[in-house]
């Protein structure tokens, strides 16, 4: 079970949150076309390694974070708000 410790409640188990996707991503333009909307919401990488990821503190705070994990072995490098700039690991 990952422990994620949650800038305004502190350390909580990963039952409080709620997976919300990659945090790199970025919605295409709105005139950008069919194909790059598709693209974006159906083809994902499934990169190994350390990945930005947003997560909702749903049981908690009720706050979007950005958390730093790594895929492979679930390491947590870093938490912060929507608004932080994390440095990666």
């Amino acid at each position: 079970m990952l422990r994620i410790d949650c800038p305004l409640c502190g350390v909580r188990d990963e039952v409080e949150f709620r997976y919300r996707g990659d945090a790199r991503l970025r919605r295409p333009a709105a005139d950008a076309g069919t194909a790059a909307f598709a693209e974006y919401v159906y083809e994902r990488a499934n990169p190994r390694g350390w990945h930005l990821e947003w997560w909702y503190h749903a049981a908690g705070c009720r706050q979007y974070l950005q958390v730093w994990r790594h895929t492979v072995t679930h390491a947590i490098h870093a938490v912060g708000t929507a608004d932080d700039h994390l440095p990666p690991p």
